[in-house]
């Protein structure tokens, strides 16, 4: 049985995880729209999966079962289900009724720490300013949140695909 390479399959998802990174960037300046801790949170696991898929890729060698390829695409697999668990939650949070939740704590955590650091190192870049549960910006429908959380359910099957079809012995051309 023949399919795509896992080459091939590793440069999808660095095309499909780069355009959701410049798709944030261009939202949030041209469109002015205030990210959130959770959307940074996103923004940054969709900049990692770019970042492994194309090792991935790279790694897949001539016939597509290269090591490094197989451990990096590996990887994409934590990675897509991190997201999936923030985007869901984001998602969650803007499905309860207005002022009824919110992702605003009196101790900030780890994620909100990390965002809040990478967010004084580049703020163009990094600087959380709305708030989780707004819905912001809707796209047939759907907010950003559930967009994503499409995108990083995508992501993880094409991670497990890629990881399977990586295997020595799949008979990949």
């Amino acid at each position: 049985m023949t399919g795509p390479s896992p080459r091939l399959i590793w440069g999808l998802m660095v095309g499909v995880c780069a355009l959701a990174v410049a798709s944030s960037f261009v939202m949030t300046n041209w469109l002015g729209l205030d990210s959130c801790h959770l959307c940074i949170a996103q923004r940054i696991l969709f900049m990692m999966l770019t970042v492994v898929a194309l090792g991935a890729a790279l790694g897949a060698g001539r016939r597509g079962t290269g090591l490094a390829g197989r451990l990096l695409g590996g990887l994409t697999l934590p990675i897509a289900a991190a997201g999936i668990g923030i985007a869901s939650y984001q998602s969650w949070l803007q499905l309860q009724p207005p002022e009824s939740v919110s992702c605003v704590a009196g101790t900030p955590g780890l994620l909100e720490r990390v965002v809040e650091w990478l967010g004084q190192q580049a703020p163009a870049l990094f600087m959380a300013t709305g708030f989780c549960e707004d819905k912001g910006l809707s796209i047939l429908g759907l907010s950003l949140a559930n967009w994503a959380l499409i995108l990083f359910v995508l992501c993880l099957g094409t991670g497990v695909w890629g990881v399977f079809r990586s295997r020595p012995g799949s008979e990949v051309r």
